[in-house]
């Protein structure tokens, strides 16, 4: 078999996540409530994020009205946690391409998925105390997804997040050092064609590993940490 002819068969899967990091993200509702969604269409570079909502979700709208969010991380043993929020929305009344597929609304996120809220120390939206990451963010941009499509225009949005603050459970930072993650002791979990999984050992030594990290350091480090701490309630 020649690489032009691998068993390679033409499919067309009705979605294409391949695996990414589950998000929990934290807003602030029009009552001074707190909304808990989890996502996995994200990626980040630098200190900013890249986030992909549906416009219709209470968390695009908060977003939208406030610019502000919390980005928590949680690893893989918080699955159940994170599956206790599935179907549900914070949105009243629930959008009807959610009442399609089953969504029923929920007012207490954090009470539903069993969470603990504390406060965030440059934004109103509150952290997730058992999240071994959590990224204090404010919005950036808001960059329109498929807007030549017809159909799609205006359903789907990315934003542009700018990470302020950055927590970490001590248990996951590198031994040594002030501002490392240890890869071996951070465990996220991971979203794949809608199935929640661990991420295993590290399977091959990495050339890309031997640049050292602070060689990657951007301005938005500097300018996070001209944001002052200011005092806000835990949600």
């Amino acid at each position: 078999m020649t690489a032009t002819t691998t068993a390679h068969t033409r499919i067309e899967p009705g979605i294409l996540y391949f695996g990414t990091p589950v998000v929990l993200l934290s807003t602030d509702n029009e009552d001074g409530s707190a909304n808990l969604a989890p996502m996995s269409s994200a990626f980040w570079l630098g200190w900013r994020a890249m986030l992909g909502l549906g416009t219709r979700s209470k968390t695009a709208q908060n977003m939208r009205r406030t610019g502000e969010c919390v980005l928590n991380l949680p690893s893989d043993s918080l699955a159940a946690a994170v599956d206790r929020l599935a179907l549900t929305t914070g949105a009243n009344p629930v959008p009807p391409r959610k009442v399609d597929r089953g969504y029923r609304f929920e007012p207490d996120k954090f009470d539903r998925a069993g969470l603990t809220p504390i406060a965030s120390e440059t934004v109103s939206p509150p952290r997730v105390a058992e999240c071994p990451v959590v990224m204090e963010a404010v919005v950036e941009a808001e960059h329109s997804v498929a807007d030549a499509d017809a159909a799609q225009r205006g359903a789907v949005v990315a934003f542009e997040v700018r990470i302020q603050r950055v927590h970490v459970h001590e248990r996951i930072r590198l031994r040594g050092t002030d501002d490392r993650i240890d890869p071996d002791a951070w465990r996220p979990l991971i979203m794949s064609f809608q199935k929640l999984y661990g991420l295993g050992p590290q399977v091959h030594p990495s050339t890309l590993a031997r640049i050292p990290e602070r060689l990657y350091r951007g301005p938005d480090i500097d300018r996070a940490r001209e944001v002052p701490t200011r005092g806000v309630r835990a949600g």
